[in-house]
């Protein structure tokens, strides 16, 4: 779609504006030289246009289960574990159960929307757009831009961590953060086939650690009861984290599957998610909280941990009795974060390209330069209090993105009657040809209506869960847009020039 200043453009002709265009033009120019150079070093340089089904021809799909294993089967989901005996008070046994449950629940969101690369070959917030309509996708492009920046920060303070604490002092938690954030950035630079095959092999030294994890601390742990009383509000609110840690990704799945093939199998497709999703997800999760359980009990542990705000110490004093080994472990285990960081910086930019069609103009490699020069100084500053950003980052992307991926679900099956033809891909630009995004937009207002009484954060618990119901922010806000959206929506199609093909 051509921007409003380039059509005044072509209506005016003084010299003032023949100068614009003529940088304009050498601007250009410059861009597309840029552009050919790293195309010929096989760095990618596609915009977000969707991939059309002629250049889906990746016929790997089981690089979808590596993609979200290697995710996973990460330090930060075993921290997100961690964070029922350490911040929410559980005991081992409540935290288990509790991550059990809805692990294998929620990870059916994020791989199903892994369906929607393959068959439209369209980022996740430019699909949005067929729910938000054109300037609507704006705002979950927006919010997803600040998501996944908060998703950068807290991977990079675990891996700065790890770096730090078996440098002996030699090394801090801020050149540690450097380090991650630099490689991750490499990583992501080349963009979507690098990251792919990074991801088929970061795995393995997590898988690892975790096995000689249990090997040399396993006598250690213990099925420690919770501190206290347990309420239900407790068990709701570390519900919360988890679900929150999961569904999120539902913005980004639908990221690394535009390159495979359209006639891909959809059951297939969603089996390798979901499976790279819940065995990573049970497996990290049970044992961060394993082991931050136990830590109570374990003075070098505890230590270790500082009172919940060192994961990456936790590990290297769960570590210590290997020795110098232990310490590689940790140090590879550290080094493997760039899996996480490299998708979320990824789709970092492709979604700030998506809320401005000015955005889109600029190639992704310049924004996973900006993000990297965001993020690094953030994790240094957040390091210094972990869980509470942690915790605040994770819930607070939960509330939005969960509400996001309802609607988005509602108008895919009550609308377009889960047909992918239904999505005019030659519309993803055209403002006229989607819907207008006033039924999402209020239907997302009044969601959030509901969501901040019912929030419970470091900063703010809101009336509702004060009154001891826990944080059901997301499970209030998923039931209003369930009796909201499809009727503002059925109301806005009767007035809207959208195609409905």
């Amino acid at each position: 779609m051509a921007a409003p200043e380039d059509e005044k453009l072509s209506k005016i002709t003084t010299p003032d504006t023949e100068g614009v265009r003529s940088i304009r033009l050498k601007a250009k120019q410059l861009r597309d030289r840029v552009n050919h150079f790293f195309t010929a070093w096989g760095i990618e340089t596609n915009g977000i246009d969707p991939v059309p089904p002629a250049e889906r021809t990746d016929n790997k799909l089981y690089q979808i289960f590596f993609v979200w294993f290697s995710v996973n089967m990460n330090i930060p989901t075993f921290g997100i574990g961690s964070v029922g005996p350490a911040f929410y008070g559980l005991g081992l046994r409540e935290s288990l159960i509790t991550i059990l449950i809805v692990d294998l629940t929620t990870c059916t969101i994020p791989a199903y929307f892994a369906i929607f690369g393959p068959k439209l070959g369209m980022r996740s917030m430019v699909q949005a757009r067929y729910t938000w309509g054109y300037y609507g996708a704006m705002v979950p492009s927006a919010l997803n831009v600040f998501s996944m920046e908060g998703y950068l920060i807290l991977t990079c303070i675990i891996g700065g961590q790890m770096l730090a604490s078996v440098s002996n002092g030699h090394l801090n938690d801020t050149l540690g953060i450097v380090i991650i954030g630099v490689i991750s950035f490499g990583v992501t630079f080349f963009g979507y086939r690098v990251i792919h095959w990074y991801a088929g092999v970061a795995w393995i030294p997590n898988v690892i650690t975790f096995i000689i994890m249990l090997g040399v601390g396993g006598k250690h742990l213990t099925i420690e009861p919770a501190p206290g009383p347990v309420a239900p509000s407790q068990v709701i609110t570390f519900a919360t984290v988890i679900a929150s840690s999961v569904i999120s990704w539902c913005t980004t799945t639908p990221d690394y599957g535009v390159y495979h093939l359209q006639n891909a199998s959809r059951m297939r497709v969603f089996v390798y998610a979901y499976l790279g999703f819940s065995v990573a997800s049970i497996t990290a999760h049970m044992l961060g909280a394993a082991f931050a359980a136990s830590a109570l009990s374990d003075p070098a542990w505890k230590l270790g941990f500082d009172n919940g705000n060192n994961v990456g110490g936790l590990f290297e004093a769960v570590l210590s009795p290997a020795g110098g080994f232990g310490k590689f472990i940790t140090v590879l285990v550290a080094l493997s974060t760039p899996s996480i960081c490299a998708p979320t910086m990824y789709t970092f930019a492709s979604s700030l390209m998506a809320v401005s069609y000015s955005f889109a103009r600029i190639p992704r490699y310049v924004f996973a330069v900006i993000s990297t020069a965001i993020f690094i100084p953030v994790a240094v500053v957040g390091a210094t209090r972990f869980y509470a950003t942690f915790t605040d980052i994770l819930s607070i992307t939960g509330y939005w993105s969960v509400v996001h991926g309802v609607m988005v679900l509602i108008e895919h099956f009550l609308f377009r009657r889960d047909n992918f033809n239904a999505y005019v891909l030659e519309d993803f630009d055209k403002p006229r040809r989607l819907p207008p995004g006033i039924a999402a937009l209020l239907a997302f207002l009044c969601a959030f209506g509901i969501i901040i009484p019912c929030m419970n954060q470091a900063w703010y618990v809101g009336p509702i869960s004060r009154a001891g119901s826990g944080d059901i922010g997301i499970i209030a806000g998923s039931c209003v847009i369930c009796l909201l959206y499809p009727v503002l929506r059925a109301v806005e199609r009767s007035f809207s020039t959208e195609n409905r093909a």
